[in-house]
């Protein structure tokens, strides 16, 4: 006999959706890196942009570490569902 009684529809879907909510927060995280990315190499190239060169280094620096925390979070929680639920 099984601990845990089996999954409804409705819990299923739940799960689902928890999953698509994942991918989604992933994705808004992989298009902050790239704004960054991108907005950090305008500054740089820009001549007119010369006194703030520093911010453009950082946002450089930054898109990396967005991107990787992003990552990070959806292999956790997609861990974290599969362990629970084991669906």
């Amino acid at each position: 006999m099984s601990d845990k009684a089996p999954l409804i529809t409705r819990d299923i879907l739940a799960i689902e959706r928890t999953r698509l909510a994942n991918e989604r927060t992933f994705l808004a995280y992989f298009r902050t890196s790239v704004v960054f990315l991108s907005a950090g190499f305008a500054i740089l190239e820009l001549a007119a942009l010369e006194e703030i060169r520093p911010l453009g280094w950082f946002l450089l620096a930054l898109s990396p570490v967005i991107l990787t925390v992003g990552a990070g979070r959806l292999v956790y929680v997609r861990r974290h569902i599969k362990e629970f639920y084991k669906v």
